[in-house]
């Protein structure tokens, strides 16, 4: 699922740009409902699902712990 959602955990990606959570986070919410663009009666649910995916993904990234880097990688 998701192919194209590339890896954004710092070592992997050490760069990792608000725009480039976003859409990932799109990208997600895309495959899930099954719309590429949703009609006018689904959009504020969908940018509603974005917006939370896009803050669950920095959550995470923020705060996993990878090993040998000395703690979490914090974006806050």
């Amino acid at each position: 699922m998701c192919r194209s959602i590339k890896t954004l955990r710092a070592p992997v990606t050490p760069d990792v740009r608000d725009e480039d959570i976003r859409a990932a986070a799109l990208q997600y919410v895309r495959k899930v409902s099954g719309f590429r663009a949703p009609a006018a009666h689904n959009q504020a649910v969908f940018d509603q699902a974005v917006a939370d995916v896009t803050a669950a993904t920095q959550h995470l990234l923020a705060h996993l712990e990878v090993r040998g880097s000395g703690g979490g990688a914090s974006r806050e």
